[in-house]
């Protein structure tokens, strides 16, 4: 079942949903939106024309972590942003990115693949972020440009990500 807004509103209240900070007006119909942080990771320049073995190289070593209140991306160029918002789930809803349609209209993607947030999970959420326009695209912190979907489990997980998660758990 995918939460509506009147659910999100009482499981915000109860504490059983932890979205902060959040402000009222990111609720909609059935998601809320989500805003950028000030930080970014960009593709270290060393990287360029090289080729990277994934098998030798995480993402860790593939990026520069830069703070700044805007970034712009060139044509066909990736980011990694953070969310400034960090959400708390319990072991019996699971959450779903979506891009926002006034920015996929204009060629941005917001998320490659990762799209899922583990139930049970309590961070930040890290946007992959694709310029796919044949101009420069400009971000800003605090751009509401993203959402999540929240969606009930017919049972808890019994692997909850704050606890048996690898990468994410320090976001």
């Amino acid at each position: 079942m995918i939460l509506s807004d009147k659910d999100i509103r009482q499981f915000l209240e109860d504490k059983t949903i932890i979205v902060e900070p959040l402000e009222e007006k990111q609720i909609g119909p059935a998601s809320i939106d989500l805003t950028l942080s000030n930080e970014w990771h960009l593709f270290s320049r060393d990287l360029l024309g090289k080729t990277v073995d994934l098998k030798e190289t995480g993402f860790q070593q593939a990026f520069t972590v830069k703070r700044q209140d805007s970034v712009v991306l060139q044509p066909g160029e990736m980011c990694l942003a953070k969310t400034a918002e960090k959400i708390t789930l319990p072991a019996n809803i699971m959450g779903k990115l979506e891009g926002r349609s006034r920015f996929a209209r204009m060629g941005l993607v917001i998320h490659i693949t990762s799209a899922l947030v583990q139930p049970g999970s309590s961070n930040h959420q890290v946007l992959e972020i694709v310029n796919l326009a044949p101009f420069s695209i400009r971000l800003h912190a605090g751009m509401r440009i993203s959402q999540v979907v929240f969606e009930m489990l017919n049972s808890e997980t019994q692997r909850p990500y704050a606890k048996f998660g690898e990468i994410a758990r320090e976001q």
